[in-house]
């Protein structure tokens, strides 16, 4: 019987002898390997992230600094106006 991505299915009910346990051992070892590789990559993107939003929040303090510095030059200089 197979499940439904095609792989293997080992209803618990059937699971007898020494070949059954081997072999749901074995799936069960695929799946956490699959598992420990999900949290991996997880943790990888979580940590890009929080890059990225750091990045931004500098940006933004970057921008507003230059707009009180673009505004403080404009009010000491009222010609400096664009034209």
């Amino acid at each position: 019987m197979s499940g439904p991505n095609g792989d293997p299915q080992f209803p618990l009910g059937e699971v007898s002898g020494e070949e059954d346990y081997a072999a749901l051992d074995f799936m069960l070892d695929q799946i956490n390997f699959c598992l420990d590789h999900l949290e991996e990559k997880n943790d990888v993107l979580h940590a890009q992230l929080q890059d990225l939003l750091e990045s931004n929040r500098q940006a933004r303090r970057d921008f507003q600094e230059q707009m009180k510095q673009n505004g403080s030059a404009r009010t000491a200089d009222p010609g400096a106006g664009p034209q």
